[in-house]
């Protein structure tokens, strides 16, 4: 199997005689498939589950197949065309690889690959280093990408300490909203401080070398293998996490903390 043999099976599901549900889809309506699958794929790589990627990069293939044949079924492109202008752009942005340019580290390639985006959107009219990064983006990897550009303009931190402090300043300005709050709910100032802190936690990230995005799913993922071990162990003495007080389930969550690593899996007496 082949990309021609995917080609003909979508041409084959959107034909006149092709699959009712095919036909009915529209390129509007078949991104939010392609988001899930995406996603599926980068959980599958998360998980290791070399199974799982097989199956799940074949998923994105389709869709992205799927979504080229009906945007030129419709005249919008063709997908001939969209794999040279990638070809194109590639090579176009390593001039290190395909060109006499020399390049030493990955660093030089970051900034030659911006300097070069800058240079291609600017002739094609873009007014701002910002244009480009999609309004539609969940906020965290936007939040990255617009620090991105910025930095690339040489707005940025000179290094993770600084921006570590002003994290620290955020955090403050966020204690003293609530303070002002006092036994009210939260203000609006202490929302728009918080949001504030994010956006500075993203480029402590950024400017650390790993993406927020890619630690914060770790984090989530280790929290929920450790809650599910909670409600095993609750499970094992015949009661559920929410029959249990604060109390015993800050030492439950201690316990299945301190197990990971070690063999030792058994609730001590008297926790529950």
């Amino acid at each position: 199997m082949n990309l021609e043999a995917l080609e003909a099976l979508v041409k084959r599901l959107t034909a006149e005689d092709g699959c009712p549900w095919d036909r009915q889809q529209t390129p509007q309506s078949l991104g939010i498939y392609l988001i899930e699958e995406v996603f599926e794929l980068v959980d599958a790589i998360g998980r290791n589950d070399s199974r799982a990627i097989a199956e799940e990069l074949g998923d994105v293939l389709f869709q992205v197949v799927f979504m080229a044949r009906l945007l030129e079924k419709n005249g919008t492109l063709k997908l001939d065309e969209v794999v040279q202008g990638n070809v194109d752009k590639m090579i176009r942005r390593h001039p290190h690889v395909f060109g006499n340019v020399r390049l030493s580290d990955a660093g030089q390639v970051k900034r030659q690959w911006q300097e070069i985006k800058r240079a291609e959107k600017e002739a094609g009219g873009k007014a701002s280093l910002l244009d480009g990064v999609p309004a539609g983006l969940p906020a965290l990897l936007k939040a990255y990408r617009i620090s991105q550009r910025a930095a690339a303009a040489g707005f940025d931190w000179d290094g993770l300490e600084g921006v570590m402090d002003k994290a620290r300043e955020e955090w403050s300005e966020m204690e003293q909203e609530l303070a002002a709050c006092g036994s009210a709910a939260v203000s609006p100032g202490f929302v728009s401080e918080f949001g504030d802190l994010l956006f500075t936690l993203v480029n402590v990230a950024r400017l650390g070398g790993f993406h927020p995005e890619t630690s914060l799913a770790a984090a989530v993922a280790k929290f929920t293998r450790r809650f599910r071990r909670m409600e095993e162990l609750a499970a094992e003495s015949g009661q559920k996490l929410e029959q249990l007080g604060k109390d015993r389930l800050e030492k439950l969550w201690k316990i299945v903390k301190e197990a990971e690593g070690s063999e030792e899996t058994d609730l001590p007496p008297g926790v529950l």
